[in-house]
């Protein structure tokens, strides 16, 4: 059924942006971010209404997406392909919008994801001032065998807070690290059903402790186990990452028997607001 003409309408839409000139995602007074963006292009579009934008991740300063998911209502209901086109006219240079696609009510994508994936680049080899505004720079060869390893140990049901920022609830189900080498371009990607402040650039810092043999599954494991800041807080730069993907759906629930990828289908690409 077609939205009445001047109803209110709820829309979702994929966001990407280059996080680099942003402080994070979530509106911060006096500074730049990619949800002020957003809204002040709403505003112009609705005639200086604020129309608040709600997100399904709030990436930290410097991060980037390609598969963000954002939803807001149009007091107007116009079309979806109207509004794409007028967000994207003012819109900045580093933000696009993609994919407009009407919602029910009430929407909401932090509540509707079923998992997360973010991908952290790093670029393992000679120094690249292009390659490096997206990736880290590593010179040294990485054991990517030994960073697979390590990374294995953060896959499950864990109290992640020794690897992320303060919050009331740190237990979190990461479903999968994966490390893969594509000639000198290493990459992390890491799906969970959410995640702490700084929680992902945390965990690839100590992979590559771990790729520069500096230390190994037993002592990531007794780290994660103790309730404790670990490794001193050493986070990865923020540039290296990148919010890939927001899978949409119901919640699965883990449980130690049960340790494959969380009901991943072949439909996942096309029911998801997808990043590459």
């Amino acid at each position: 059924m077609s939205a009445r003409e001047g109803a209110p309408v709820r829309y979702r839409a994929r966001v990407e942006y280059d996080g680099t000139d942003f402080s994070g995602f979530q509106v911060q007074p006096g500074t730049r971010t990619v949800q002020g963006e957003l809204e002040a292009a709403l505003a112009q579009i609705c005639g200086g209404s604020l129309i608040r934008v709600v997100a399904a991740g709030r990436t930290d300063a410097g991060v980037h997406a390609k598969g963000q998911v954002i939803a807001f209502t149009d007091p107007k209901g116009r079309k979806a392909a109207e509004l794409a086109r007028a967000l994207n006219a003012l819109l900045p240079k580093d933000v696009a919008i993609r994919e407009v696609l009407r919602v029910p009510p009430g929407f909401n994508p932090r509540y509707a994801a079923r998992y997360r994936e973010y991908r952290y680049t790093v670029w393992n080899g000679p120094r690249s001032p292009l390659l490096e505004r997206f990736a880290l720079g590593v010179r040294d060869q990485l054991d990517i065998a030994a960073m697979e390893q390590v990374g294995s140990v953060f896959v499950g049901r864990h109290d992640f807070s020794p690897f992320g920022a303060a919050h009331r609830q740190p237990v979190r189900t990461v479903h999968w690290v994966h490390v893969r080498r594509n000639g000198l371009i290493v990459t992390v990607d890491v799906a969970a059903d959410a995640f702490l402040g700084q929680m992902v650039r945390r965990i690839v810092a100590v992979l590559l402790k771990a790729g520069h043999g500096k230390t190994d599954e037993v002592a990531v494991a007794a780290a994660l186990a103790s309730g404790r800041q670990a490794f001193n807080g050493a986070a990865a730069p923020a540039k290296g990452l990148c919010l890939r993907r927001v899978v949409l759906g119901p919640m699965r629930v883990w449980t130690a028997a049960k340790t494959r990828t969380p009901d991943r289908t072949e439909n996942d690409d096309r029911q998801d607001i997808y990043g590459p």
